[in-house]
């Protein structure tokens, strides 16, 4: 039979799963098969509890049960509900709120921030910055929409933010583009779990104010704050101070996540928020993402929506939920403590981890790392630098295990002799 293709070359893409939800599935059935006491999945982007199943913060789905079904199953404002845009302005913020003017747009979470950001703010065929360490969707959401992503080299020696790298290659793209949208995901950066210092913030802010030194340059910063609140206190958010009082060609998107602050992934709710110093640019934001929103996804889930203008309108409610994510926020920190302990001792690398869900490890060769890990009934992310190790779904124990056997498995490959083949490591014979 022959092969006739209906779609266009631009969407064209092989098949196969996705590269971590593919690895999730392969390290269950190996569980079924074994028993999970004898599996480690590394791959689950969300808390998990010590037995596999997910973490859910019962505070919050309670509630989320409790609503009326009309606050479920209607639909909500294509903007997101009034209510629901001023709790995440406070929830992001918190007690930093930059002097500036700023407006939101509810999103299917992060991932619909990052689209409308790259969609509204960038021309086809635009580079996109990011670091050299990213979330692999970074990527996609350039490719399916028509930019390409671009990288510095997100450390330097010194296993700090390499802001010389940032200066550098933002000033080479704003030297061939008029518009400059650069992704920063920080704190807890997936997949290293670095977090910028607020002296390393004001660098970046600095650099970012000398690029808008020519008025007719846009410049566009995404915040991707997914994980902020399992990064440390309520200082954590001191940096967004800094998004006040910009040039008006500088403008500031920070992306405001629910996923992984009530542990409702599913759910699909978060916005993205414009901060400006000028009053025009966030109105002309609000009015084209509502108008990205309904070309897409048109609107999203009421029922997260009215969930978090409940709790920013009731502090008993917002206090059970507090300390319940606080619990949480302590298993991830002692797991985290003691996969790094455990690397210290077997004396495996890895990229400065500070807060989150993910410790990544540099090595060559990282799918056939990944592969060899498998065959030991580990299983982690490759990347293209190396492997992300997701302490969030790992208990404690299991941290202080997989060190030792990844760095025999990266022993193991790196004493392979190898061949290219088809532009692929391939084993001699």
């Amino acid at each position: 039979m022959s092969e006739i293709s209906f779609v266009t070359p631009k969407c064209r893409y092989p098949g196969g799963d996705d590269k971590i939800f593919g690895a999730n599935a392969r390290a269950n059935q190996k569980s079924g098969e074994i028993g999970f006491e004898n599996v480690i999945n590394a791959t689950v982007g969300a808390l998990l509890n010590d037995d596999g199943s997910l973490s859910v913060m019962k505070s919050a789905m309670n509630h989320f049960r409790s609503l009326p079904d009309a606050e479920i199953s209607a639909y909500a404002p294509i903007a997101g509900l009034p209510e629901f845009r001023d709790a995440a302005i406070k929830a992001c913020f918190g007690d930093y709120r930059p002097d500036a003017h700023i407006e939101a747009v509810a999103t299917p979470g992060g991932s619909g921030a990052i689209r409308n950001t790259i969609w509204n703010y960038s021309d086809p065929g635009d580079a996109i910055l990011t670091s050299d360490w990213y979330w692999g969707p970074y990527d996609t959401q350039s490719t399916v929409n028509g930019r390409r992503l671009e990288t510095y080299k997100l450390f330097n020696d010194s296993d700090e933010f390499n802001i010389d790298a940032f200066r550098e290659k933002s000033a080479e793209l704003v030297e061939t583009q008029d518009r400059l949208v650069i992704l920063l995901n920080s704190p807890a950066h997936n997949p290293t779990g670095y977090s910028l210092t607020d002296k390393e913030w004001e660098s970046v802010m600095g650099t970012i104010n000398k690029l808008a030194e020519n008025p007719d340059k846009r410049i566009v910063l995404f915040a991707d704050i997914a994980y902020i609140d399992f990064a440390g206190d309520g200082s954590s958010r001191g940096f967004m101070k800094l998004f006040g009082s910009l040039p008006e060609n500088v403008l500031v998107i920070v992306a405001y996540s629910m996923s992984k602050a009530f542990t409702l992934y599913g759910l699909r709710s978060g916005a993205m928020i414009c901060v400006s110093s000028n009053k025009y640019a966030t109105e002309e934001f609000f009015n084209s993402c509502q108008v990205a929103n309904r070309g897409t996804w048109s609107n999203g889930t009421r029922g997260a929506q009215k969930l978090l203008a409940d709790v920013y309108a009731d502090e008993n409610l917002k206090a059970e939920i507090e300390w319940e994510r606080a619990y949480y926020k302590t298993l991830l920190e002692e797991r985290a403590t003691s996969f790094q302990k455990a690397s210290k001792e077997a004396g495996l690398e890895t990229c400065p981890y500070r807060h989150g869900f993910f410790v990544a490890i540099p090595c060559d060769k990282p799918n056939e790392v990944a592969e060899e890990l498998e065959n030991r009934n580990i299983y982690a992310v490759a990347l293209q630098k190396g492997l992300r190790f997701a302490v969030c779904s790992v208990s404690k124990d299991k941290c202080a295990k997989a060190p030792k056997i990844i760095k025999d498995a990266i022993i193991t490959v790196e004493s392979r002799k190898w061949k290219v083949e088809s532009g692929k490591w391939k084993e001699k014979d």
